[in-house]
C-alpha cells in the first residue's frame, strides 16, 4: 500500500519516465489522490527546479503538474501555490493570475505575495493593485510578508509613492521592509528620500550600504559614497564592489584599482561583478599591465567561462591596443553572445584594423542593431565614409531600423564626403519614420547642410528642433560664419543669449571670434573675448587666442597682437605665431616680424615658409648678412623652399565645427 513516506522515497529514486508513470499509477490506485498533502508532494516533485529528474523526464513539467492538480478532488492552497511558484520560476508570470482565478481553494498567506511577484515581473501595476485589494479582502492586509511583497511590486512597476504608502501603513517593519523601501528609492534615483530612509533604519545592513553607495555612484556623488563606505564597519563583497564600481563609473580609474588592491589585501574573494568593474577600469586607464594582472586573477578564481568577464577582457585588451590578445580570448570563448562579437568588432575598428572588422562582421550570423552601428561608426572614424554609407544601405535592406547613434554616424559620413543628395535621403528617412529630432541628431543635420552650403535647409532643421541645446546653436553660429554670413552668425549668438534655453560655451565663442576674424570686426572681437571671460567665466583656450591674434594682426594691430600672444597662460603654438608673422609681413612691421620669425624658426626649423618670410623681412631692412646666414642655415638643415608656398591664412582659421558640444 502506497503511503506518503513511500511516495517520497520512490520520488527520490525516480530516474526514468517509466518509473514516474508507475508512481503516478500507484498514486491514483492507492487513493492518495484524495490526500491533499500527498498530492502536494507529487506536485512539488514535478515543479521544483531542484528536481532535475522531473524537468528531464517531462517535456512540459508545468503542463503536466496542472493536469495533475485538476485530478485532485480537494487540493490545498500549498498545491496551488506550488504551481504559481513554478510558473514564476519558468518565466511565465502571465499564467499566474489565470491560475489564481481558477483556484478551487481559498488562498493562504503565501498566495498573494506570489501573485505580487508575478505582477512585478510583468510590470503590470494595475493587476498588482487588484491583487493587493484581493489580499486585503481575504484578511491579509496586515501580513508583513504580503506588505513587503507589495512594496517590491509597486517599486518594480515604477509606483514608488504606492510603495511608500504601504510602508507607512505599518505598523510593524522588519529588515526586509526597510531594505525594500530603500531599494525603491535607489531604483528611482531619489537621493533625498533614500538618504532619509537610510538614516531612519534601525539597522543599516551591508546590503543597505551597498545600495546607497551604488546610488551615489550613479548620481556622481563620489565623495558621499566614499564617506559612507569608510564609515561602514560591516562590509561585504557587495559593498566593496559597489564602491569600486562607483569609482569606475565616474572616471576615477586609479582609485578603483587602488580600492580593489585594498580589497584583496583584506582577504576578500573576487566574484564576477567586481572583476567586470575592475577590468573596465583597466580598459579606461589603458594600462595593459594592470589588465593582465586582473586576467590572471580571473583565471585563478575560475571565472574564465563567465561571458561577462570574457567580454570585459576582450574590451580591455582592445582598448589597450592588444587586439591579438583580444582575438585570442574571443576565439577561445565557449559561450559568446552579441556583446562578445560587437566588442571584438569595435576593438578591431579602434585599432584601425578595418578589414579584420569587416571579416568578423560578415561571419556574424545574427547581427543586431549594435553590430551595424558599430561597423558604420567605425568606418566613419577610420575615414571610410563611402563604406559606411554602403553598410547603412545594407542595414536598411535587412529590415533593421537604425537608432539615433547610427543615423548620426551616417550623417557624419555624408558630411565628410560632401554627399548632399545622400544626406537629404537620410533626412527624408528620418522624417518618414517619424524620428524625434533630438539635439544630437539635429546638430548633425545642421552641420551637414551648412558644410554643403544649404543654409536655408539647415535653418529649417534648427527651427524644427524643439529643445535647442547649446550644440544646435553652435552648429548654426559656426556654420553661418563658415559660409560668410557673419552678421547673421552674430545675430544668432544674440538670439542664443536671449533664448534662455542654452548657455554659450567654448565652442560658441570659437565660432563667434572666427566670424569676427573673417569680417575684420576688431571691436566686436574684443567685446566677445572679454564677454566670454567676464560674463560666462570661460577661460580662453589656444583657439580663442589664435583667432584674436589673427584678427588683430590682419587689422594692423601688430603690437597688440604680440602683447596678447605674450600674455597667453599656455605656450603659444605655431599657428598663432604664424598668423602674427603673416601680419608683420603684410603691414611692414619688420621689428616685430624679426622677433616672431626667429621664434618660429626655433619652434619649427624645417618649415620653409617661416624661414623664407623671415629672410624677406631681413631683405626689406637691408640686413643682407642676416639673409645670407639664414639661407645658409636652411641649406645646412636641408630645408628646401617649396615653390608657390603662401603664408596667407596660416592661422586658427578652421574651428572644429564637427564637435559642437
Amino acid at each position: 500500500m502506497l503511503t506518503v513516506s513511500l511516495l517520497d522515497a520512490y520520488l527520490a529514486r525516480c530516474r526514468t519516465v517509466g518509473h514516474l508513470l508507475q508512481i503516478h499509477a500507484q498514486f491514483i490506485v492507492s487513493g492518495l489522490l484524495a490526500d491533499a498533502f500527498a498530492a502536494s508532494r507529487l506536485l512539488l516533485f514535478t515543479t521544483s527546479p531542484s528536481s532535475s529528474a522531473a524537468a528531464r523526464l517531462l517535456p512540459s513539467p508545468l503542463h503536466h503538474s496542472l493536469r495533475l492538480l485538476r485530478l485532485v478532488p480537494a487540493p490545498n492552497a500549498f498545491s496551488c501555490n506550488t504551481l504559481l511558484r513554478a510558473a514564476l520560476r519558468r518565466g511565465l508570470p502571465h499564467l499566474c493570475l489565470p491560475l489564481y482565478a481558477s483556484m478551487p481553494v481559498a488562498p493562504d498567506a503565501y498566495t498573494h505575495p506570489l501573485l505580487a511577484a508575478a505582477c512585478a515581473a510583468s510590470g503590470d501595476a494595475g493587476e498588482g493593485a487588484q491583487v493587493h485589494a484581493h489580499a486585503v479582502r481575504h484578511g491579509f492586509g496586515d501580513n508583513l510578508y504580503l506588505r513587503n511583497a507589495m512594496m517590491h511590486m509597486y517599486s518594480a512597476c515604477g509606483r514608488v509613492g504606492d510603495a511608500r504608502r504601504v510602508f507607512d501603513a505599518g505598523p510593524v517593519w522588519d529588515a526586509v521592509s526597510w531594505n525594500t523601501i530603500l531599494a525603491a528609492y535607489v531604483k528611482a534615483g531619489d537621493v533625498d528620500q533614500a538618504v532619509g530612509v537610510f538614516m531612519q533604519m534601525p539597522e543599516r545592513s551591508a546590503t543597505a550600504v551597498s545600495s546607497m553607495v551604488a546610488l551615489f555612484g550613479r548620481k556622481g556623488m563620489v565623495d558621499e559614497a566614499r564617506r559612507l563606505f569608510d564609515m561602514t564597519e560591516r562590509r561585504d563583497v557587495f559593498t566593496w564592489t559597489a564602491m569600486i564600481s562607483c569609482f569606475e563609473r565616474n572616471g576615477l580609474f586609479v582609485e578603483a584599482l587602488g580600492l580593489f588592491s585594498d580589497m584583496r589585501e583584506e582577504g576578500w574573494t573576487v566574484d564576477e561583478a567586481v572583476m567586470v568593474s575592475v577590468i573596465a577600469a583597466c580598459a579606461q586607464s589603458e594600462v595593459i599591465r594592470n589588465g593582465e594582472v586582473c586576467h590572471g586573477l580571473v583565471v585563478r578564481a575560475g571565472l574564465c567561462s563567465r561571458v561577462n568577464v570574457q567580454n570585459a577582457l576582450i574590451h580591455m585588451y582592445s582598448s589597450c591596443l592588444d587586439v591579438v590578445a583580444a582575438r585570442r580570448l574571443f576565439d577561445s570563448g565557449e559561450c559568446l553572445d552579441h556583446f562578445s562579437w560587437n566588442s571584438m568588432i569595435a576593438g578591431y575598428l579602434k585599432n584601425g584594423c578595418v578589414e579584420d572588422a569587416k571579416a568578423l562582421f560578415s561571419a556574424m550570423s545574427d547581427k543586431d542593431n549594435v553590430s551595424w552601428s558599430t561597423m558604420i561608426s567605425g568606418c566613419v572614424q577610420n575615414n571610410q565614409s563611402s563604406e559606411a554609407l554602403n553598410l547603412f544601405g545594407n542595414m536598411i535592406a535587412h529590415g533593421i531600423k537604425p537608432d539615433e547613434v547610427t543615423l548620426v554616424s551616417v550623417i557624419s559620413a555624408c558630411t565628410n564626403l560632401s554627399a548632399l543628395e545622400e544626406g537629404k535621403s537620410v533626412h527624408e528617412y528620418i522624417t518618414q519614420h517619424q524620428y524625434n529630432i533630438s539635439v544630437v541628431l539635429g546638430t548633425s543635420l545642421i552641420d551637414m547642410y551648412m558644410k554643403c552650403g544649404c543654409l536655408e535647409t539647415a535653418l529649417e532643421v534648427f527651427d524644427a528642433v524643439e529643445e535647442k541645446g547649446t550644440p544646435c546653436w553652435n552648429a548654426v553660429i559656426v556654420g553661418l560664419a563658415m559660409n560668410g554670413l557673419v552678421t547673421k552668425s552674430l545675430g544668432m549668438f544674440s538670439e542664443m543669449e536671449a533664448s534662455g534655453s542654452a548657455v554659450p560655451n567654448e565652442i560658441t565663442f570659437t565660432g563667434v571670434l572666427s566670424a569676427c576674424r573673417h569680417a575684420g570686426l576688431v571691436e566686436e572681437g574684443r567685446h566677445f573675448f572679454k564677454l566670454m571671460q567676464n560674463k560666462y567665466q570661460i577661460v580662453p583656450n589656444i583657439r580663442h587666442y589664435g583667432c584674436m591674434v589673427d584678427l588683430l594682426g590682419r587689422a594692423g594691430y601688430v603690437r597688440e597682437a604680440e602683447d596678447l600672444i605674450e600674455s597667453m597662460p599656455m605656450s603659444p603654438d605655431v599657428p598663432a605665431w604664424g598668423a602674427l608673422l603673416g601680419a608683420c609681413w603684410k603691414h611692414g612691421d619688420s621689428e616685430v616680424g624679426e622677433r616672431v620669425g626667429r621664434k618660429l624658426v626655433e619652434l619649427d626649423p624645417h618649415h620653409d615658409g617661416f624661414q623664407t618670410m623671415l629672410s624677406n623681412i631681413y631683405a626689406s631692412e637691408g640686413m643682407w648678412q642676416s639673409v645670407k646666414d639664414l639661407r645658409g642655415s636652411m641649406k645646412q638643415q636641408h630645408v628646401a623652399k617649396v615653390a608657390g608656398y603662401s603664408m596667407v591664412g596660416f592661422s586658427h582659421s578652421s574651428c572644429d565645427s564637427s564637435r559642437f558640444n
